[in-house]
């Protein structure tokens, strides 16, 4: 796990599958150009649409979050979902694209323990996602010793199995400040 987010722009995020949860690393990367927005990886309209909706986010809130205007207008910047064999879809990823994107535009880390889901506003609220049950147990099953989930999915505590509540640390998120605050080494 350390390994793969050992560079800033790589985000660990959580993700529902038809057989439970699984870990996806959001990987991002910027080359000069002129704001383009490339996206990899077999990934579904609504996980395009949440990737649009964290630079969008980004480019509104960069003074905020001490990242040069100019430097966003003159790079490219691509998103990618590895393991492009398999189909990806849904809004859970937003908060680690943004997390991605504001790891590679500083130069920061995240950290390697933690994963995150939630699907982000154009606000910078973090929305209630499905599946929390599943998406703990893989985090759990992955080693990770912290999960950054959506505020408003607290209701589903109590389905996470304890093995899977004992050996995590959950940090409860209402706005993308928060998954910035948790999340950035």
């Amino acid at each position: 796990m350390a390994t793969r987010t050992s560079l800033p722009g790589v985000a660990t995020c959580l993700a529902w599958t038809a057989v439970g949860g699984d870990i996806l690393f959001i990987e991002a990367s910027r080359t000069p150009g002129k704001g383009k927005l490339q996206l990899t990886g077999q990934l579904g309209d609504v996980m395009r649409e949440s990737a649009q909706a964290a630079l969008t986010l980004i480019k509104a809130r960069a003074g905020a979050l001490s990242i040069d205007p100019k430097l966003l207008e003159a790079s490219d910047i691509h998103i990618h979902v590895p393991g492009g064999a398999t189909p990806k879809d849904g809004p859970s990823a937003g908060t680690a694209m943004f997390a991605a994107l504001v790891s590679l535009l500083l130069g920061r880390k995240l950290r390697s323990d933690t994963a995150m889901t939630g699907e982000i506003s154009l606000r910078g609220q973090v929305l209630p996602v499905g599946g929390i049950r599943e998406k703990v147990v893989a985090a759990a099953a992955a080693g990770l010793k912290r999960v950054l989930l959506p505020a408003r999915n607290r209701h589903d505590f109590d389905d996470i199995p304890e093995a899977a509540r004992s050996v995590l640390d959950f940090i409860w998120l209402e706005t993308v400040d928060d998954v910035l605050e948790n999340a950035l080494e």
